[in-house]
């Protein structure tokens, strides 16, 4: 359920769109816009070789976004729809097919966050998923190796992105945020990029239901050496919970294993500067760039 969980393969992806995991429960909406763009070609009177030729696509990519084994991307429906005289009926879909290009992992975490009304994390690597900026993000995803290929950057990066709703959420989530100092000093992406990644959290931390805290560095004490550790509750009581350093790093929504990641992250928070000095610290790391 972590940010980081997210799909890290760079194989089977073009300008065309992305190859559907095993097991993906959006391959009914993938197979079902697959017929209905050779639906719309044959109804054009076009071949699979004069279409793809007029998308700039080979036949193969056409074919396996027809059978359903291909998740278009959204410009793909867009000039199709006006190719084949579709009428919208292709572009119909595209907010459909957005969501679905994301990888699986983080339209589960999304649909989790989507239903928390509490949620604790503390991020000691990097800065938290929810509070990056597109730069910020982007230039972690350019980092990783094996190297990912630019679009799947683009996917990852619009994916992690597409989290961000929840801080436009009505009734508003209650959000608490522990970060390591280190993960506010790293300047990937440059200089410029951690600049504009400060003054983002400096905005969301502002937020009325929004707590940020930063550990400092020098910390004798620190509950948090075990890695990072999330906790998302939800209305019905229930909720679900990750560590690094616990229970192999899975998720758990037992009571008492929740407790426990409950327990370390109160600590956390203890041990951590509070949020009018976190803020005073943002506020002069930004004046030191």
């Amino acid at each position: 359920m972590s940010d980081e969980s997210v799909s890290n393969e760079n194989e089977g992806v073009d300008e065309a769109g992305w190859d559907l995991e095993p097991g993906d429960e959006s391959a009914p909406l993938v197979e079902a816009v697959g017929r209905l763009v050779r639906f719309c070609r044959e109804q054009a009177g076009m071949r699979v070789a004069d279409f793809a030729q007029v998308m700039g696509y080979g036949e193969d990519m056409i074919r396996k976004i027809e059978r359903g084994v291909r998740i278009p991307r959204v410009e793909f429906l867009d000039r199709a729809d006006d190719v084949l005289n579709a009428g919208g009926h292709l572009r119909a879909f595209s907010e459909d097919v957005e969501k679905a290009q994301y990888p699986k992992k983080v339209r589960e975490l999304k649909q989790l966050e989507d239903r928390a009304v509490e949620v604790l994390l503390y991020s000691n690597h990097n800065i938290h998923g929810l509070l990056q900026t597109a730069e910020h993000a982007q230039a972690l995803f350019e980092m990783r190796q094996p190297a990912y290929s630019p679009a799947v950057v683009e996917r990852e990066t619009a994916a992690r992105m597409s989290r961000k709703t929840i801080f436009q959420r009505e009734p508003a989530p209650t959000l608490s945020f522990v970060q390591e100092q280190v993960t506010l000093e790293r300047p990937y992406g440059g200089r410029a990029v951690l600049r504009r990644q400060l003054e983002h959290l400096l905005e969301l931390a502002q937020l009325r239901n929004v707590t940020f805290q930063i550990m400092p560095t020098d910390r004798e004490e620190h509950a948090g050496t075990q890695g990072l550790i999330e906790v998302l509750k939800f209305a019905d009581g229930t909720g679900v919970g990750r560590s690094d350093g616990a229970f192999n790093a899975r998720p758990v929504s037992n009571p008492r294993d929740l407790r426990i990641l409950e327990l370390r992250y109160g600590m956390i928070r203890a041990q951590a500067l509070p949020p009018r000095e976190s803020l005073a610290f943002i506020e002069q790391a930004l004046g030191a760039l």
